[in-house]
């Protein structure tokens, strides 16, 4: 595992960008006697075809990483093994649980009573379409996933989902001196202050309320002119209580300015608490939590656990690292997952 994690770590596979660390993970697998399916950047192994009445669970994690921060102090593409730690990019987010997971289904594919897939994917990073969008409906049903993030192999049962608003107010333009005209402004201030103070009143038990952000804004050519358009962008962080869409015509029934949103697809996730993997988590004393970050579980209908070696807080900060440690753990882990799943899917 610690040598397959150190030759991805020497490739840079920024999001868009993964095939060559898509070749070499085509490659391993060949050499160890595995056949993976390929689709663009993203390849995945099965136990056994589908069949009518099977469980197929799934496991996914992604090969690509962001772009090296500014501030790293050494080589992001040179692993280095320091006492338990292992530098490199990529290697918390998300190497140590691609490898981990595929070292586990080595371990467990020709144990396990139901269909067992393990996925490896591109464009996590970026929410891209050449990602999971590309292949997941090649795998048919599935009915569970459990992806691999950094999480300190604690339990994500919730996940926020993304909505970036792009918000116009309109006026009338006219000249300052002779107060004419009617400042779109100041008709988005008053949309703003409504996105700085509304409450949704449906509110998560793992994810709390639905976040809104003003992050940005535009408006004006010159001093001396009301501005007749104001143009500003709202982050917002649903939470599992309201599909994206369904956001989007609260907001716009409350403001006065145009809403558009870039995108719905990215919806917050959660799986039910009567399942049975949560109630198995609960039994074990696993940490359960909602996650503020996103990952490909924004992408799935079905139940999903998000659940990994390394933490969270390493991703995407400079010289990033992952405790060999962790990496052992999250075998030990991920079996023992598996083997639960074995008593819940026995047919």
């Amino acid at each position: 595992m610690i040598e397959l994690l150190s030759s991805l770590i020497r490739i840079p596979s920024f999001s868009r960008d993964e095939r060559e660390a898509c070749d070499c993970l085509e490659l391993w697998m060949h050499a160890h006697g595995l056949t993976p399916w390929r689709k663009g950047n993203n390849l995945w192994i099965e136990n056994r075809p589908a069949e009518p009445g099977l469980p197929t669970i799934l496991l996914n994690a992604h090969i690509d990483t962001v772009r090296p921060a500014a501030s790293y102090t050494r080589d992001p593409f040179a692993p280095a093994i320091e006492g338990d730690r292992l530098y490199g990019l990529g290697s918390n987010d998300d190497g140590g649980s691609l490898v981990t997971l595929l070292q586990t289904y080595i371990q467990r594919y020709h144990q396990v009573p139901y269909r067992l897939i393990f996925s490896a994917t591109a464009e996590e990073e970026v929410c891209g379409q050449g990602g999971l969008d590309l292949v997941k409906d090649d795998w048919g049903q599935v009915d569970l996933g459990i992806i691999g993030e950094p999480t300190r192999l604690q339990i994500a049962v919730a996940e926020r989902g993304l909505l970036v608003l792009d918000c116009t107010a309109h006026g009338v333009s006219g000249h300052a001196a002779r107060n004419e005209g009617v400042n779109a402004l100041y008709k988005a201030i008053d949309d703003i202050n409504w996105f700085r103070t509304y409450r949704f009143p449906k509110v998560s038990e793992y994810l709390g309320e639905v976040k809104m952000s003003v992050t940005m804004i535009d408006a004006g050519t010159q001093h001396n002119v009301v501005p007749d358009t104001c143009h500003f962008v709202v982050d917002v962080r649903s939470n599992g209580c309201y599909t994206n869409a369904k956001l989007v015509d609260l907001i716009s029934s409350q403001v006065s300015c145009d809403v558009q949103p870039r995108s719905t697809r990215l919806n917050a996730s959660h799986i039910e608490a009567s399942h049975p993997i949560v109630q198995w988590a609960k039994k074990e004393g696993i940490t359960l939590f909602g996650s503020p970050t996103t990952s490909n579980q924004t992408l799935l209908t079905f139940p999903t656990i998000k659940v990994g070696p390394g933490d969270s807080a390493r991703s995407h900060s400079a010289d990033e690292y992952i405790y060999l440690s962790e990496i052992d753990d999250a075998v030990r882990f991920y079996t023992h997952l598996l083997d639960a799943l074995t008593t819940i899917y026995t047919i």
